[in-house]
């Protein structure tokens, strides 16, 4: 099988193209990055020596060169997005030009070139704010109410891949996750940067009440899915991934001093964010019963791991 991985330096990206590549021998990978300040050819450079794996620095909004590297590939998993909250709502026009013109010049592409699966990577921030200490849980009925510039363009993006679908009969699969963490992630998500800043004797920094509510599942784990979805995904289908474990940003600063034992009045409290959503969690039902994948990784367990990773790194 050759796969066209789009954003495979990024830190989800990475993790998949790492998974993939060490567990099927018999795929081969081209991947497209822009290499923005997130991007890090470094996290794959061992696999430049293969055959089955080839680099390609590039927009997914350069219609010509996604039309060429198109033609090679069976099947395009998309993970180039901007992601960052705070960064989209300083300047939004970057993630609607990549975020939602890039995703239609590959989806255009992928059309042209009778791709027998198109995988577009999505986020649970797509479907807004659940009430805190409720019981209800994102499922993939719920109507998408994005409240951050990201989201919003996360979610026309869901929107064009749903239509390429409906209307022309590509192949697509949506999923939408939950917060990930674990090693290659930029320091600028919640987990990194408070692990770096630790590491550094500086305070962990949380916005509001840090009673935010995100439901978090290891990268690990979000590969294995995308992988299972690869595998045995049905066009045309959104599949929800998360591993059921809700955690405020408060808990997850303090089981994260906990762990390198520093003392808890090390987190201060900023100025909340502008629209930030209060409770994330997602139900995950369809893609365990359905498809048969399940979480693997415990989160304390997966923390720790993380931790060493950034440790090591500093």
């Amino acid at each position: 099988m050759r796969l066209l991985v789009t954003g495979g330096c990024g830190f989800i990206g990475t993790n998949f193209v790492r998974h993939i590549f060490n567990t099927h021998k018999d795929i081969s990978i081209t991947n497209l990055d822009k290499l923005t300040y997130c991007g890090k050819r470094e996290n794959l450079m061992e696999f430049e020596k293969s055959s089955r794996y080839e680099f390609v620095k590039g927009d997914i909004c350069n219609v010509e060169l996604v039309k060429k590297l198109m033609k090679k590939a069976e099947v395009v998993i998309n993970f180039a997005a901007e992601t960052h909250v705070d960064r989209s709502i300083e300047k939004p026009a970057i993630f609607i030009k990549t975020n939602i013109l890039g995703t239609q010049t590959l989806l255009q592409a992928a059309l042209n070139s009778k791709i027998k699966k198109f995988i577009h990577i999505s986020t649970d921030e797509t479907y807004g704010s659940l009430v805190l200490n409720a019981k209800d849980k994102f499922t993939e009925n719920t109507p998408l109410q994005p409240n951050s510039p990201y989201a919003a363009s996360k979610a026309g993006s869901d929107l064009l891949a749903r239509s390429y679908f409906k209307t022309y009969g590509l192949p697509t699969i949506i999923t939408r996750c939950s917060n990930n963490y674990g090693p290659y992630q930029f320091p600028e998500k919640l987990i990194p940067l408070s692990i770096n800043r630790v590491l550094k004797n500086q305070p962990i920094q949380l916005y509001g009440d840090g009673k935010n509510i995100r439901d978090w599942i290891s990268v690990f784990d979000h590969s294995t899915a995308v992988e299972t979805v690869l595998e045995k995904g049905k066009a045309g289908e959104i599949y929800n991934i998360g591993a059921n474990t809700e955690k405020s940003n408060l808990e997850i600063a303090q089981l994260i001093l906990k762990i390198l034992g520093k003392p808890l009045d090390q987190i201060k409290f900023t100025n909340d964010r502008l629209g930030h959503d209060r409770r994330y969690a997602i139900n995950a039902k369809k893609i365990q019963q359905k498809l048969k994948w399940k979480p693997q990784i415990k989160f304390e367990e997966g923390l720790i791991k993380t931790i060493e990773w950034y440790k090591k790194c500093n």
